[in-house]
């Protein structure tokens, strides 16, 4: 069981504020769409969560069982999904999965070889990544997030470079392995990706002087 309270969080860059004044309890199995136009700062609240950035202003607590987690703890409770997220591309598939694998635990014990099947790319698992269409990688990332055997996910823009078949797919595995993980999910109000969420940040509602 996991919560994040964020208390009057606010983030700037040298003098001009990106966000200010959030305030926000999530909880067990919470479902939240962060939402905002372009370059509103989306990103930036997911790496503030995920302690990639620490705020300017206001304080961040995260408990797992109840007990206090150092931010430099935070990676054990959370898996993360974004386009921007560098793959190994020297790398075939099936070793940037063994890879991920070795510091990140997966769910029901899966193996290299399900996970591919899973996110349908079975057929290229020997394959360099650097050889995959962008929809593909993004699969990579998605499934790897996913799957991780962590209470929380944090997807930034899940369907970037998805096709309509992978939109589907995206939503079943959503269904299928993560409904008891609280989510985060930032996006420009694309319906698919956030229609499982019962919460939501509208990010622009924080563009305070």
């Amino acid at each position: 069981m996991i919560r994040i309270n964020l208390s009057k969080v606010g983030k700037k860059y040298q003098r001009q504020w990106v966000f200010r004044g959030i305030n926000l309890d999530l909880k067990n199995s919470d479902k939240i769409a962060v939402t905002g136009y372009n370059g509103s700062g989306k990103s930036t609240f997911l790496q503030i969560l995920a302690a990639f950035q620490t705020p300017s202003e206001g304080a961040i607590e995260f408990y797992h069982q109840e007990k206090s987690v150092l931010p430099e703890h935070w990676y054990q409770y959370i898996s993360c999904g974004t386009p921007y997220l560098d793959l190994p591309e020297e790398l075939s598939l099936k070793e940037n999965i063994e890879f991920f694998q070795s510091f990140k635990k997966i769910q029901q014990g899966l193996s290299a070889n399900e996970i591919g099947e899973i996110a349908e790319l079975d057929q290229f698992m020997d394959k360099q990544v650097k050889f995959f269409s962008s929809g593909m990688k993004q699969r990579v990332r998605l499934a790897l997030a996913i799957l991780s055997d962590t209470p929380m996910l944090l997807l930034d823009e899940p369907l970037s470079n998805l096709d309509k078949n992978g939109v589907n797919w995206y939503t079943q595995m959503i269904a299928r392995f993560a409904m008891q993980k609280t989510i985060v999910v930032c996006s420009n109000n694309q319906p698919d990706e956030i229609a499982f969420c019962t919460l939501n940040l509208d990010i622009n509602s924080f563009k305070i002087a």
